[in-house]
């Protein structure tokens, strides 16, 4: 049997724990039999016996002597914990009202972080810190790997979190982009193909990441961290704004509609084609299809018409 520390992260000194495991060990006893049995003085006991008591850890036993009964772990152990979760509940309460109180200093409101590594780890942070929405601009280069990137944000998602996110052509072009975005889709987000002027994450429209630099090939060696500000609600509306004029991107079973957001972002044959992985030509005989179906004359009537479609 271990006599490392168990119920150390419920509160509970190792003392107090000392004395619940011996008492469990030996039934119901007196303060005498022990002390005798534990290796501690009865007066070390009785100092002892109302925190015992107060944890819920032993409960008396009537008659005298004084006799004290362990309380059986499975009891004891979950009201302690439900008791710990209350508590770290009131004390999430309390971050709004303490926010509240705070004085804004300017140097507090912008901070910087440097090294591609720091900015991955941050990313991740804003992903799993947020708590009811993540807004997420996505364009080339990127600091996180895309797969890792992905997996965070299902499980963000799994979360119950709403992820909306816009993603610009160049962010396509990237190996098994398209494949991680439908995947995306199916598992939650709202995704759409757009304009992207920069990279942007917003966590809760209290936190924003985006690059220092505008410079593309730096762009991911240092960031900006924006907590609330003006400059924040900029952002957030920059955001909006991009998403209103922004194509929806469809999910995994729906390969002619992907077809025509692309058209509807206005790419080429060529750009389509290297984001689906298929031929130009292959590429041009679906648009011809697709304009027939729809009753449209041109490939930017087509793009127009699911446009349209998309946003009644």
């Amino acid at each position: 049997m271990s006599d490392s520390p168990l119920l150390e992260g419920l509160g509970v000194t190792a003392a107090e724990e000392a004395a619940y495991r011996a008492l469990l060990r030996e039934g119901p006893s007196t303060l005498a039999d022990l002390a005798a049995r534990h290796g501690a003085s009865v007066a070390a006991l009785r100092r002892l016996l109302p925190r015992l008591e107060d944890l819920g850890l032993v409960t008396r036993l009537a008659g005298r002597p004084l006799r004290l009964l362990a309380t059986p772990p499975h009891v004891a152990v979950e009201a302690l914990v439900a008791s710990r979760q209350e508590e770290i509940a009131r004390s999430r309460a309390a971050i709004g009202p303490l926010l509240a109180e705070a004085a804004p200093h300017p140097e507090e409101l912008v901070e910087v972080v440097s090294g591609r590594t720091a900015v991955s780890r941050r990313y991740l942070q804003l992903m799993n810190g947020a708590r009811e929405e993540l807004l997420v601009l996505v364009q080339p280069p990127f600091a996180t790997d895309a797969t890792v990137s992905s997996d965070e944000q299902e499980r963000t998602m799994r979360r119950g979190i709403a992820v909306r996110g816009i993603y610009g052509p160049e962010a396509l072009d990237e190996p098994h982009a398209l494949d991680h975005v439908r995947r995306a889709v199916a598992s939650g987000e709202q995704a759409r193909l757009g304009a992207v002027p920069i990279k942007l994450a917003v966590a809760d429209r209290r936190t924003a990441m985006l690059p220092l630099t505008s410079q593309h090939a730096s762009s991911v060696d240092s960031s900006l961290i924006v907590h609330p500000s003006a400059l924040l609600d900029a952002l957030v509306s920059l955001f909006e704004a991009l998403w209103r004029s922004a194509v929806p991107l469809p999910g995994e079973d729906a390969p002619d509609d992907t077809v025509l957001a692309l058209l509807a972002a206005g790419l080429t044959d060529d750009a389509i084609a290297r984001r689906l992985s298929i031929s130009t030509r292959t590429v041009q005989r679906r648009v011809r299809d697709l304009c027939d179906r729809l009753g449209a004359r041109t490939r930017f009537q087509a793009g127009a018409l699911y446009t349209h479609h998309q946003d009644r």
